[in-house]
């Protein structure tokens, strides 16, 4: 018996009945009830804006897969280049097409002098990392003619290309010129992962450890997409009134630069530096319990229970400090960890850690500044944004995004001359 849903307009006992499919009821029940009837949604908490075969995400059973595959198997055994090939083509590649694209990825990695001497040249000395990140991937579409051709699948590919492959040198290039550095030009002998690092550290002789090149790997694949988030969202509607993409990245990025989309890494560092020891840690649970403060990386809008990607994560960290050595805030994080998770106080909120809470620790220990932390979530969720626009272009069912809205101002009433006010 197929599953629907009865909706009853009490003002004209009006009925209308329509399928749910996948938990999910269309809009258009309301439209049939009344034109001008519309649903309050206040930050798109019950709102689908769209139908997406990219990512599946329960937050409730902790399930994150994209295109099907768990997230957990990809950590292990996938590339991010592999998996930005997964989201953008709802497949994983074969390994002629595994070359073919990891080759055009590597050699679209440069970006155009006058954008690396002139237009970078043009920042004050002490911009910030993410606000050069957002500037310079905007600007990078008027180097390309055919960036607007959003209709040609084409054009369309080309532009994809470019910005997967050239986010890490722009990255980078923003880090380089932050610090007083020269530049260091893409490397195509090197992986994805190792030649942003390389790009990043090289001064001298310099060698990316192979245990860092795949820390980096995997931080990438569980950045690369996470549904209908701000981000995200920001990337579909601004794409949905086909502007270029190089445009509608800013724009996401820009919603990503915002302290409660992507600064929460940069949020658990300054909480276990406030925090300062283990014996710290009780009298900072209960500060958190009485009120007084938050506890940063736990708890998710979509989670009600572990992050998937905070376990993989934790791993990860672990693998990357035999290299660097401890993060001296490592201790501290797990005793809090283990506090928290022990009191009924968050376990009954189900506050459990994300994947902000280790990945903070991660970067610092790779020496990346808390500056730079956003614009490495940036670089690999480029390839689920483009993902969304390019699905968001070819889903017949969309338009131009217009949300509606709840007008509670003044009702009509007449101007009054300025001397009468």
């Amino acid at each position: 018996m197929p599953e629907t849903i009865t909706i009853t307009d009490d003002r004209t006992g009006k009925t209308v009945t329509v399928p749910i499919e996948g938990g999910v009821f269309p809009s258009s029940a309301l439209r049939e009830l009344d034109p001008s009837l519309y649903c309050y949604d206040p930050a798109y908490l019950s709102t689908a804006s769209c139908k997406s075969d990219i990512t599946y995400l329960d937050g409730g059973a902790g399930i994150l897969r994209y295109g099907g595959y768990p997230i957990e198997q990809l950590a292990e055994k996938s590339t991010y280049l592999e998996v930005a090939y997964l989201l953008l083509n709802g497949e994983l590649p074969n390994s002629e097409q595994l070359s073919g694209w990891v080759d055009d990825v590597t050699h679209h990695t440069f970006i155009h002098e006058n954008m690396r001497k002139r237009f970078v040249d043009g920042f004050h000395f002490s911009a910030h990392p993410m606000g050069m990140f957002i500037s310079a991937v905007a600007a990078l579409g008027t180097f390309y003619g055919g960036s607007k051709d959003v209709e040609d699948p084409e054009a369309r590919n080309r532009q994809i290309l470019r910005l997967i492959a050239k986010a890490p040198t722009i990255a980078a290039m923003c880090y380089r010129f932050s610090v007083g550095l020269p530049f260091n030009l893409p490397d195509n002998n090197l992986s994805y992962p190792a030649n942003f690092l390389n790009m990043m550290w090289k001064v001298g002789d310099y060698e990316v450890d192979p245990r860092l090149e795949r820390a980096m790997e995997v931080l990438f694949i569980l950045h690369a997409d996470h549904e209908q988030n701000c981000g995200t969202t920001a990337m579909r509607i601004i794409g949905s009134s086909h502007a270029d993409p190089y445009s509608a990245a800013a724009g996401a990025a820009a919603a990503l630069y915002g302290p409660l989309h992507g600064g929460a890494n940069e949020a658990v560092i300054r909480m276990l530096t406030d925090i300062g020891s283990i014996e710290n840690v009780p009298a900072f649970v209960e500060s958190v319990k009485a009120g007084e403060g938050r506890l940063m990386g736990f708890g998710h809008r979509v989670y009600k229970n572990y992050d998937p990607r905070a376990v993989i994560i934790k791993k990860a960290a672990y693998d990357v400090f035999e290299v660097t050595g401890k993060n001296p805030l490592l201790d501290v994080a797990l005793a809090l960890e283990e506090t928290a998770l022990s009191d009924s106080y968050f376990i009954d909120r189900k506050l459990y850690p994300n994947v902000d809470f280790y990945s903070g620790l991660i970067y610092q220990a790779l020496n990346f500044p808390k500056e730079m932390f956003t614009v490495l979530f940036a670089i690999p969720r480029m390839s689920g944004w483009l993902a969304h626009w390019q699905e968001h272009l070819n889903d017949p069912a969309q338009r131009i995004s217009r949300p509606r809205q709840w007008y509670s101002g003044p009702d009509k009433r007449d101007y009054v001359a300025l001397d009468n006010r």
